[in-house]
């Protein structure tokens, strides 16, 4: 008995389930749009990268002789000026080689005294016959490795001069500490490469970016074009910039080539600072007060009921599509004007050599057609845009973009 009312309560689901698919699918459901709004503005088209502020020239302040880090005067964030002492390196072995040195020099000029007052002596002898010529040639030439000697030892002086003189960093330029990478106590080793102390920016109100542009995009990019950016610390607010230098050097990073574009950049506010990313477009096209609809309005595919039933709506009115309005033209508002009432809502693409007429034009469907007769129309730069009448029904026209 149980089994039976299991078997039975099964059925009757079955059927309830069977039963709603039957009356869902027996219902039409009304179609639903989307509607924009033709308007009149300016369109642009862009190129959009990404890239890092920083000063137009920086400079790593190093060292070419090795020490511990005595002084500082220099931090970060300091203004200094070309030739201002910022750091200083402990100078006692500098000033050791230096006494050394200058040692050595004292040495070689007694050395020379005495080579010469052996080589007079030796001249006297040779021609008294008194020392052969060996002797004198031996003793000539002991004369001028002294002298050689001392012009050595002079160059060893002034290089241990000069390098007691490295031992005190001075700025190379005018500008804004950016970087210390020491501090006092440290000791720094300059050997093929000079350590880096500090990195000095020059001037913080000029910058530039280093934006990275795709090569099927670097064809649009032209020095002096204007540029439009941001950046994360200032989402709401957007800065402006010129091309500066479009670089020939390629990088291609996973088969991917790319150029770097120099953006050059005012930040005379000082709110630009070094390192910050920046979101940049290119302005590569531009046109003024022309009709808009948004892309999305260019990519409808309205289905085969819908074509047919426009298509049929045509032949029985007698049209054949030669003299069908534009959506630009005067006739095209007069018809839609019957239909003020059927669509809503606002967008913004590109329609243009449009008349004064369109502008105050009901609202368009999002749509194209699809097909041959639309592949044709797009390589005419003519594309068929979708509304709704007062009736309700779908219907197209066609617009130049």
């Amino acid at each position: 008995m149980k089994r039976t009312l299991i078997i039975i309560a099964l059925v009757g689901v079955a059927g309830a389930v069977t039963a709603g698919f039957l009356v869902k699918g027996s219902g039409t459901a009304a179609a639903s749009y989307r509607f924009v709004a033709v308007t009149r503005g300016d369109v642009q088209q862009s190129v959009s990268s990404t890239g890092t502020l920083g000063a137009v020239r920086t400079v790593q302040v190093g060292t070419q002789v090795s020490g511990q880090i005595s002084e500082l005067h220099a931090d970060f964030n300091d203004h200094v000026r070309r030739g201002q002492v910022i750091a200083r390196l402990d100078s006692t072995l500098l000033s050791q080689a230096v006494q050394q040195a200058q040692t050595d020099v004292d040495k070689a000029r007694s050395n020379i005294e005495q080579t010469r007052f052996l080589a007079d002596q030796a001249e006297r002898l040779h021609a008294a016959e008194s020392l052969t010529d060996t002797d004198y040639r031996t003793a000539v030439y002991n004369a001028a490795v002294a002298q050689t000697a001392l012009a050595a030892s002079q160059i060893a002086l002034r290089r241990a001069q000069q390098n007691l003189q490295f031992a005190t960093i001075r700025a190379p330029i005018d500008g804004i500490v950016i970087e210390r990478d020491v501090d006092v106590g440290q000791t720094v080793a300059a050997s093929l490469s000079a350590p880096q102390l500090f990195l000095i920016a020059e001037d913080l109100r000029r910058m530039q970016i280093l934006a990275s542009v795709d090569e099927s995009d670097i064809g649009t990019i032209a020095d002096g074009q204007p540029v439009q950016f941001t950046v994360q610390a200032y989402p709401n607010r957007m800065f402006v910039g010129r091309v500066q230098q479009v670089r020939l050097q390629s990088k291609t990073d996973q088969n991917i080539v790319s150029y770097s574009v120099v953006v050059s950049v005012d930040n005379a506010d000082g709110v630009l600072l070094p390192g910050m990313t920046a979101t940049v477009t290119f302005e590569v096209a531009k046109a003024t007060a022309v009709l808009r609809v948004p892309n999305a309005a260019l990519r409808f595919r309205p289905s085969a009921a819908m074509v047919a039933e426009v298509q049929a709506a045509r032949v029985a009115a007698g049209d054949t599509g030669a003299a069908r309005p534009r959506a630009d033209s005067a006739a095209w508002a007069a018809r839609r004007a019957g239909a003020a009432g059927a669509a809503g809502a606002a967008g913004a693409a590109g329609a243009a050599g449009a008349t004064q007429g369109a502008t105050g034009a009901p609202a368009l469907a999002v749509g194209q057609a699809s097909g041959t007769a639309g592949g044709a129309a797009r390589r005419a730069n003519v594309v068929t845009l979708w509304y709704v009448d007062a009736s309700g029904k779908p219907q197209s026209v066609r617009a130049h973009t």
